[in-house]
C-alpha cells in the first residue's frame, strides 16, 4: 500500500507543464479572497453521528511549491479550493465557500434570506447558515432555491429549513422542471454502480497527502453527514421565467440537458448579479462524469451560455456559480462567459468534424487540441473534466457505444479477452518483464493498459499487480484533472490491497427521499432487481397499495416486472393474486435488499392479503447488489449477491 515517489518521466512532465502556463497570474487568488468576512477554524464541522462532517485540516499540506507527485496546475487549483469561509459577492448577496464540494449562496430579501443550494449534508448547511447569521443577523429563511438535481446542491436542505417550516410558513422551495424526477433517477436506478465509480472519481478512500488526495476539481472533497430532501413547491417550467421572491426580482433561465438534466441559471437584475449554477465554473466541466450519468449535450450547453451572454451579461457586474469563486467587472464577466461558451462549442464542433472524417473517440481525443488562447485560460483547464473524456461523451451522445468497426460488435468479455491477449503475448511473466522496461522508459499509459490484461487473466500474479499499480500511480501524479488523479490512485490502491473490498451493504438512499418517492419509482428500482432467467416461468399479478390510496398494479411475466397506476380489480375480469399494503416509511427498509422483503414476508411485518407463497417465490427471484463490485480486478471476491432463500 506504500505509494512510490515520482518517476523521472513524471518529474519531467510536471516541469514541462510548469513552463507552459503563466503561474505568475494571481487574479484567481484575488477573486477567491475578495469580500472575505469570516470562517470557522480549518472549516471544521462536527458530524451528528460523531467525528467530523468536514475539515480542511488534513489539507494543510497544500501550500507552497507543488511536489513532484502533483500536477502543478492541479496544485494551483487545490490551493484555491482551500480558501474557505463567508464572502460578500455584492450588495445583499453572500456565499459560503469551502464548507462542502459546492457553494451555498444567500440573498437578502425584504423579510429574511433566500438560500440557494443548501450543500450536500445537513451539518454543512447548518454550519454555513450559522456563520452567515453571526455576521449578518438572525434572518429567517424565506425561500430555498435548488439550481439543479445533483445531491451536493440539495442534500443539506434540512440544515436550513424543516418540512414543517416550509408547510406552516409557506416558504417556497423553487426548482427547475423535472428536478424531483431527475434527483430520484440518479439516486436510485443507476445508484449502485454510480456510487462505486464515485469512489474513483472523488477519491473518497484516498488519504489526503502529496501522494494521495489533494482535490476534487470542483471543490476540495465530498465530506460526510446526514442528508434529506424537501420537495419543490414551485417549479420553473418556461425557458425564461421571472418571479419576485421575498421582494427580490429573479429571472430564471432553464438549461435542461446541460450540466444536469434539470438545471437553471438565475439573474438578479436589481443586484446586477448572474448566477450560472454549475453551467460555468472555474474549470472545464464533464460532459459525462467518471462516476457515470446521462451524457450531457455540449451544443445545448454552449447555446444556453450564449443566451445568457446576450441577455444577462450586459446587465451584470458580477457572475458567480455554485462552485468556485465569482468574476467581477463587466468586461471580465463577458470574457469569462464567452470563453466558457466557446469551450463547450469548440469541443462539440471539432469532435463532430473529426467524427465526420471517420475518427474514433480515442483517435479524436488524442488529436483534438484547444486553441492556445483558450487552453491558457485557467477556467478552461481540465481540473474536473478532460478533453479526452469529454470527446468520448460527445461521440457516445451522438453515436452510442459502438465505434463502427465490425470486430468490435461482439468482443469477448474483458477477462476472456485478457486471457487470450496474455497467451498471444507469450505468457504473463514475459509481459511483465517487457512492461518493466516500458515503465523504466516512462510509458505508463501502455504499462497500465497491457498489465490490466495480465491482472484480469491471472489475478494472483503479484508482480503484474504491483507494476500496474505503479504505472497508474504515475499517471495519477501527472494528471491535471483531479478526478483522473483520484481514479488512477484509487485503482493503484485497490491493486495493492489484499482481500475483498469492504463497504456498507445497504443502498444509501435518504429516508426523506423515500418518503416522497412515488410508488412507481420504488417499483422501477424493484424491477431492476428481478433476475430475468430465474423469474421467466413465474406469472403473477400483485397490487401494491399505500395508506393514502396510491396503488400500482404489478404484472410479472417473461421475467419482466411491469406496473401501472391502479389495481387489477379496476379492470373487468381481473383480480390480483395478492395485495401488499405498506406505509411509506416501510419502503425505505425494503429498498435495502431482497433479503429485507423476504424477511418481511416471513415474519409477518408485511401486510399481505392473498397468495403469500407466490409473493415469496417472487422475492426469491430478486438479486441483491454488491456495492463494492470489482473494477480493476475481476477475480476479487465480490461478496454474496443474487439469489436468496
Amino acid at each position: 500500500m506504500t505509494p512510490r515517489d515520482a518517476h523521472p518521466a513524471t518529474v519531467a512532465a510536471q516541469r514541462r507543464l510548469a513552463d507552459e502556463l503563466d503561474f505568475s497570474d494571481e487574479q484567481d487568488f484575488e477573486d477567491a479572497r475578495r469580500g472575505f468576512i469570516a470562517t470557522l477554524p480549518e472549516a471544521e464541522i462536527p458530524a451528528q453521528a460523531g467525528g467530523l462532517a468536514w475539515s480542511m485540516r488534513p489539507y494543510a499540506f497544500v501550500e507552497g511549491a507543488p511536489p513532484d507527485t502533483v500536477n502543478p496546475s492541479l496544485w494551483r487549483m487545490a490551493r484555491l479550493n482551500r480558501i474557505h469561509g463567508l464572502f460578500q459577492v455584492t450588495e445583499r448577496l453572500y456565499q459560503v465557500r469551502g464548507f462542502c464540494l459546492a457553494n451555498i449562496t444567500f440573498v437578502e430579501g425584504e423579510r429574511g434570506v433566500i438560500v440557494i443550494d443548501p450543500l450536500t449534508f445537513t451539518e454543512h448547511a447548518q454550519a454555513a447558515l450559522a456563520l452567515y447569521r453571526v455576521h449578518r443577523g438572525d434572518r429567517p429563511v424565506t425561500a430555498v432555491v435548488y439550481t439543479h438535481s445533483h445531491r451536493d446542491h440539495y442534500g443539506g436542505v434540512r440544515g436550513v429549513v424543516s418540512p414543517q417550516q416550509v408547510a406552516d410558513e409557506r416558504i417556497p422551495v423553487i426548482a427547475p422542471q423535472g428536478f424531483t424526477e431527475e434527483a430520484f433517477s440518479e439516486t436510485m436506478l443507476a445508484g449502485v454502480p454510480m456510487r462505486r465509480r464515485s469512489l474513483f472519481q472523488f477519491g473518497t478512500a484516498l488519504p489526503p497527502g502529496p501522494q494521495g488526495h489533494v482535490d476534487s476539481g470542483l471543490g476540495k472533497a465530498v465530506g460526510r453527514g446526514g442528508d434529506g430532501f424537501i420537495a419543490p413547491t414551485l417549479l420553473i417550467g418556461a425557458p425564461r421565467e421571472s418571479h419576485v421572491v421575498d421582494g427580490v426580482r429573479i429571472e430564471f433561465q432553464l438549461t435542461p440537458g446541460a450540466e444536469a438534466p434539470a438545471e437553471m441559471n438565475l439573474f438578479f437584475p436589481d443586484l446586477r448579479a448572474l448566477n450560472l449554477a454549475e453551467n460555468a465554473c472555474q474549470t472545464m466541466h464533464n460532459l459525462c462524469p467518471l462516476r457515470g450519468a446521462k451524457t450531457r449535450d455540449a451544443l445545448a450547453w454552449a447555446r444556453y451560455l450564449d443566451d445568457a451572454l446576450e441577455t444577462d451579461v450586459p446587465r451584470a457586474d458580477v457572475v458567480l456559480a455554485q462552485h468556485h469563486w465569482p468574476v467581477w467587472g463587466g468586461a471580465r464577466v463577458a470574457a469569462y462567459v464567452a470563453g466558457q461558451r466557446d469551450l463547450y462549442r469548440y469541443l462539440h464542433d471539432q469532435t463532430l468534424r473529426l467524427m465526420s472524417q471517420g475518427l474514433s473517440a480515442s483517435e479524436i481525443g488524442e488529436a483534438l487540441l484547444l486553441p492556445n488562447r483558450l487552453s491558457r485560460q485557467w477556467f478552461a483547464r481540465g481540473y474536473y473534466g478532460a478533453v479526452v473524456h469529454n470527446v468520448a461523451a460527445i461521440v457516445a451522445h451522438y453515436l452510442g457505444p459502438y465505434d463502427g468497426h465490425p470486430a468490435h460488435l461482439h468482443p469477448h468479455t474483458p477477462q476472456a479477452a485478457a486471457q487470450r491477449y496474455v497467451r498471444y503475448m507469450g505468457g504473463a511473466d514475459r509481459v511483465v518483464a517487457q512492461a518493466a522496461q516500458d515503465y523504466a522508459a516512462g510509458d505508463f499509459r501502455w504499462v497500465a493498459e497491457v498489465l490490466a490484461h495480465v491482472v484480469f487473466a491471472e489475478p494472483e500474479h503479484q508482480a503484474a499487480r504491483a507494476l500496474c499499480a505503479d504505472a497508474m500511480e504515475q499517471l495519477g501524479y501527472q494528471a491535471e484533472s483531479a478526478t483522473w488523479r483520484n481514479a488512477y490512485l484509487q485503482g493503484a490502491r485497490e491493486l495493492r490491497a489484499p482481500g475483498p473490498l469492504s463497504a456498507p451493504r445497504s443502498i444509501m438512499i435518504s429516508p426523506d427521499v423515500v418518503a416522497l418517492l412515488p410508488l412507481e419509482k420504488f417499483l422501477e428500482f424493484l424491477a431492476i432487481r428481478v433476475n430475468g432467467l430465474r423469474a421467466q416461468d413465474l406469472d403473477a399479478r400483485f397490487d401494491w397499495i399505500l395508506p393514502d390510496g396510491e396503488a400500482q398494479r404489478i404484472t410479472l411475466s417473461n421475467g419482466v416486472l411491469n406496473h401501472r397506476a391502479g389495481r387489477h380489480a379496476d379492470r373487468p375480469g381481473r383480480t390480483a393474486d395478492a395485495s401488499i399494503h405498506t406505509p411509506r416509511e416501510q419502503l425505505a427498509g425494503l429498498l435495502q435488499g431482497a433479503g429485507e422483503l423476504l424477511r418481511a414476508i416471513d415474519d409477518g411485518t408485511l401486510d399481505i392479503r392473498g397468495d403469500r407463497a407466490l409473493l415469496r417465490r417472487f422475492a426469491q427471484t430478486l438479486d441483491d447488489f454488491e456495492p463494492m463490485f470489482p473494477v480493476v480486478d475481476r477475480a476479487r471476491p465480490p461478496g454474496p449477491h443474487s439469489s436468496i432463500s
